[in-house]
């Protein structure tokens, strides 16, 4: 098995990737592989709605690492998004990565590198603004069929810095708890795939829209 995570932070070494190395620890005791993709610095492009994903079957903007983020999401069994918060929101540069990822998958094939797979995100911050920024980082997995996994707490901690990290005991354990809850989800998909047991296929999309 293989899980996915995403550093959507500029800082390749930072608090944010002080979490997801929490969680790997975890994931690699139980000799889960992982994968850990970051934003980074450079400048990331917004979407800007034109479609043509769905004529390309990928992003136009073939120049930040969204593509290849969709693609390595193929053969991946579970995702972790990671971000910091900036006032009380998470990184712009995260948004704009994921905004792409989703839409373009979606116009791609339907969320297929995503759809049915367990994702967690977890949210650092100094002092402040985690619990809005978890909620926002909660909506892709709620729209794309993908199977939210918690924990013991929301998936949060505090730390200005990398160092700062392990100070926060409860917030490192919550991560911890989340990675062995990921696992366990994982390996109950794999067992459910063995025995026949195949996921949903939904409706025909309906789209109502409202006009005033």
């Amino acid at each position: 098995m293989k899980v996915l995570m995403l550093n959507g932070s500029c800082n390749a070494n930072g608090s944010t990737r002080a979490g997801l190395d929490a969680m790997a620890e975890v994931f690699a005791a139980d000799n889960v592989e992982t994968e850990i993709v970051t934003v980074g610095p450079k400048a990331v492009m917004d979407c800007i709605g034109c479609g043509k994903c769905a004529e390309k079957k990928e992003c136009v903007f073939n120049v930040d690492g969204v593509n290849e983020f969709v693609n390595k999401a193929r053969t991946a069994d579970g995702f972790v998004f990671g971000t910091p918060v900036y006032y009380a929101h998470p990184s712009g540069r995260v948004m704009s990565f994921l905004d792409r990822v989703f839409f373009s998958s979606l116009n791609a094939d339907g969320y297929a590198p995503f759809r049915h797979k367990p994702v967690a995100s977890i949210v650092v911050a100094r002092r402040a603004g985690t619990s809005a920024s978890f909620d926002v980082m909660n909506k892709y997995a709620g729209i794309s069929q993908m199977i939210t996994v918690g924990s013991t707490y929301w998936n949060e901690f505090h730390a200005l810095v990398k160092e700062d990290a392990p100070q926060d005991g409860e917030g490192l354990q919550t991560l911890r708890n989340l990675a062995r809850n990921m696992i366990y989800v994982m390996k109950c998909i794999a067992a459910a795939r063995e025995a026949g047991i195949v996921p949903p296929v939904a409706e025909e999309n309906v789209m109502t829209n409202f006009v005033r």
